[in-house]
């Protein structure tokens, strides 16, 4: 009986970019090193570098899949009711599993691109239009008109992803939750407001 014939490289590129973008998800990315992710994927570092031109060429692979992901995921998402509907939806997807876990490496790797370290900082920003243009269009199209999107959208972006980097701090506080269910309903409700307001405002 004949072996299976072995996948084309572009093939298994694919296949050990997925593998270790999940690796990446389960235990994130700061400390990462090729060793310990091959082995954890069931390869070594050499066929990792035989695939990929260096560290920094799998990192920005990884990064860029973990942000297809995450985007794919929010464009699946249900049209909501309405704008206060779409900022609770997005707050539930994005504060569970598994939107919750692209999120974290998003940070993690923002984090390591605050400097202007590569490949981070250009691929935070890569992932940073794709996100946002996607964001933008689950608010359109639960209600937010045209002309207030972009708006909606910078708010919507920037309140919660700091509610995201605060969610950890507050997990076993009961008032920290409360207070954090009361920002995700004024988030809401300005939303709501600023999607009733006319053209030009």
């Amino acid at each position: 009986m004949s072996r299976p014939a072995s996948p084309p490289p572009s093939d298994r590129r694919q296949e050990l970019a997925e593998q270790a973008t999940d690796h990446v998800l389960a235990h994130g990315l700061i400390g990462l090193s090729l060793r310990p992710l091959a082995r954890a994927i069931g390869t070594s570092d050499r066929m990792l570098l035989y695939h990929f031109a260096d560290k920094g060429d799998l990192v920005a692979t990884v990064l860029r899949l973990a942000n297809d992901r995450s985007v794919d995921g929010l464009a699946a998402l249900p049209r909501s009711s309405g704008p206060s509907a779409a900022v609770h939806d997005l707050w539930a997807a994005l504060s569970s599993s598994p939107l919750l876990g692209y999120v974290r490496v998003y940070v993690e790797a923002s984090a390591l691109g605050l400097l202007g370290e590569e490949p981070y900082a250009g691929v935070v920003a890569e992932s940073n239009r794709s996100w946002y243009a996607a964001l933008a269009a689950h608010l359109r199209e639960s209600g937010v008109p045209d002309h207030l999107a972009d708006r909606a959208t910078g708010l919507v972006d920037a309140c919660v992803l700091g509610l995201l980097l605060d969610l950890p701090l507050g997990e076993r506080d009961a008032g920290h939750r409360e207070r954090r269910t009361a920002v995700v309903a004024d988030l809401a409700a300005t939303v709501a407001a600023l999607s009733e307001a006319p053209s030009g405002d």
